[in-house]
């Protein structure tokens, strides 16, 4: 590859790691002592990924640092494998990193966003709650339109209210397999940021409550809760505010995920996505039981379907290629 040659980095090993949701792909290189990503993304933006993480580095946090770049190409800082998800074995080694998680965000949201990011309006916000109906609700044989956008038209108030956007950037896919702990440094540069391309402008309270309420794993008892008080805190925003914020944005994230789970087992044909749906089903359980959901609980309640075994397995169902 010309890219790797450029760089330097033509005779080094490869070794091709896990991808995600995205169509991304990641590899290892290994050049004698040296290590570096190789970051492969043709469908997206690496330039935006690449003016992300030279932001982020600005602040003092730890992005990626960018070595080389070209189109559909970077070749990024190694942070290794020391996912957070990975480490937290126990519950006092996994608060301590949650809390290295938290302290990112509070460094984080000391700061201006970019101006060039787009903004997590309550409107972009309740419209993207449209695919827990045309891709879960629907794939699940339960199409439902009209309870569509009365969902979305009884959540916009409370976005307006919880969710309206603060002059903050929001990494939006903040969880415990998108931060790596780096031991190595100190304060919050100790969280290693992966994945934040798809940052925006928004509300504080949407990358926390996605760090504790984290469709892919479930955190010991406690350790939302320790996130939360620690946020508060050191940044002393009002308490009852937050916490609805963090109800309020929670509910939207959760009935987001569950249509692009659906969709991902779908149309991508990754049918291990609906294993997660029963966790992000209770995560949004637990996000309606706020008083101040009712409205929005009352509509899902009669007309999305609960994820019962037959369901799932329904979703699992991908077409035939």
């Amino acid at each position: 590859m010309s890219f790797l040659k450029t760089a330097g980095w033509s005779g080094a090993q490869h070794v091709p790691l896990a991808g995600d949701a995205s169509t991304r792909r990641y590899t290892r290189l290994r050049l004698g002592e040296k290590t570096a990503m190789l970051m492969e993304d043709p469908d997206g933006d690496v330039g935006r990924f690449a003016q992300l993480a030279r932001h982020l580095l600005s602040l003092g946090l730890s992005a990626p640092q960018i070595f080389a770049e070209a189109p559909g190409l970077l070749l990024l800082e190694d942070f290794g494998d020391d996912l957070v998800s990975k480490l937290a074995k126990t519950s006092d080694t996994e608060k301590q990193l949650y809390i290295t998680a938290t302290d990112a965000l509070i460094e984080l949201h000391k700061h201006p966003a970019p101006g060039t990011l787009p903004v997590a309006t309550p409107d972009a916000l309740a419209q993207m709650t449209d695919l827990a109906f045309t891709c879960y609700a629907t794939y699940a044989g339960h199409p439902n339109p009209s309870a569509q956008t009365a969902t979305v038209a009884a959540l916009k108030p409370l976005l307006d209210h919880f969710g309206a956007p603060e002059n903050i950037m929001i990494l939006r896919d903040y969880h415990a397999e998108n931060v790596l702990f780096l031991p190595e440094r100190t304060g919050a540069a100790q969280a290693g940021l992966l994945d934040f391309q798809d940052a925006m402008i928004g509300h504080r309270a949407y990358d926390l409550v996605s760090l504790i309420h984290d469709a892919r794993r479930t955190p010991f008892e406690g350790t939302g809760e320790a996130c939360v008080r620690h946020y508060l805190d050191e940044t002393g925003v009002d308490e009852t505010t937050f916490r609805t914020s963090l109800a309020v944005l929670g509910a939207q994230r959760n009935l987001r995920i569950l249509g692009i789970f659906a969709r991902l087992a779908r149309v991508r044909q990754k049918p291990h996505y609906i294993d997660f749906i029963p966790t992000t089903w209770a995560h949004l359980q637990r996000d309606l039981a706020h008083p101040v959901l009712a409205p929005v609980k009352a509509i899902l309640d009669q007309h999305l379907p609960v994820p019962t075994p037959k369901i799932l397995d329904r979703l699992k169902l991908c077409p035939t290629p």
